[in-house]
């Protein structure tokens, strides 16, 4: 029976597809230990060999080591144990690789220098506890004692970036845009004031009525008007600004004055930085949300209307 015949290593050669060579190598290392040997000497192999020979060349084929193998085959080790193990190796290797791709793509996207390619490969490279602590250094900064208020433990929690285990290359493109732009001095300030502006007008604010953000009033007044294609200097936006006047006064106790629309001013063009809209959007990308929503048109759109019905 065949069960009960001896082969010679040209045998399992041409019963495996695999050389001479790596089964003499193999059986060497006693991963295929040969049954018997013949009268001149030479090594003859039972039928497991075969099998054994099959596993083998799967093994390696997807990168287990000789000695993780040899345990397989004497099962010391089983063979899902092993398949578990090496599943997980190669999930921390795929990811690996996509950091790598993410940071060449991007250095190819943007022509950076050696020191900005070092930069982007560090930041791809950072753990989740490193990405954790870089970000609420950032946000800290930005929020510091103002996060006692519970509504800013909710934005800080809203603006925070949190990358999967196994990120698409858009993902990590954008956490190295956004971890970079997190560590922009002029940013931050810009962040921290726009902080210190929201919870000035919480603090001052209307306690009876909603609360809304001025550029949530700005967006419901103006967008319309914007779409319409209305001149902000021309008469037809004069109701559109009164509007958006009248309304922030009200929801902040104060008297629509010269004062307050210098006050408006300041605090739409600081929330107008194209920083804090490239970070929103960088972080949906990163956090799988949806697009936010550009606020830039029309907050432009209205800063120029405000602007013209300022005193000299």
């Amino acid at each position: 029976m065949d069960g009960d015949m001896l082969y010679s290593i040209g045998d399992l050669a041409r019963r495996t597809g695999l050389t001479v060579r790596a089964i003499r190598f193999y059986s060497d290392r006693g991963i295929v230990p040969p049954t018997d040997r013949s009268p001149a000497g030479y090594r003859l192999y039972g039928i497991d060999a075969v099998a054994r020979l099959d596993l083998v060349r799967t093994l390696r084929g997807l990168g287990v080591d000789l000695p993780t193998i040899r345990k397989v085959v004497d099962r010391e080790i089983s063979l899902p144990e092993v398949a578990a193990a090496h599943a997980e190796a190669l999930a921390v290797q795929i990811q690996t690789l996509r950091l790598r791709r993410a940071v060449l793509t991007a250095v190819a996207k943007r022509g950076s220098s050696p020191e900005e390619m070092d930069l982007m490969h560090k930041l791809a490279k950072l753990s989740e506890d490193e990405r954790r602590r870089l970000i609420g250094d950032f946000l800290d900064t930005a929020f510091g004692d103002l996060n006692a208020n519970p509504e800013f433990v909710g934005l800080i929690r809203s603006m925070t970036p949190e990358l999967p285990d196994s990120p698409e290359t858009e993902q990590v493109e954008a956490w190295v845009e956004l971890a970079e732009l997190s560590q922009d001095p002029d940013f931050r300030a810009s962040l921290r004031t726009m902080a210190e502006h929201h919870a000035a007008e919480r603090a001052q604010g209307n306690t009876t009525g909603p609360r809304r953000d001025p550029a949530t009033m700005v967006r419901d007044q103006a967008g319309p008007a914007l779409a319409a294609g209305i001149d902000p200097a021309s008469p037809q936006a004069d109701p559109v600004v009164a509007a958006v006047t009248a309304q922030y006064a009200h929801a902040f106790g104060r008297p629509d004055d010269a004062d307050l629309r210098r006050r408006l001013l300041t605090r739409l063009e600081t929330a107008n930085d194209p920083r804090r809209e490239l970070y929103l959007q960088l972080l949906a990308v990163i956090n799988g949300w949806p697009a936010p929503e550009n606020l830039a048109p029309v907050l432009n759109w209205f800063i120029q209307a405000l602007r013209a019905r300022m005193p000299a």
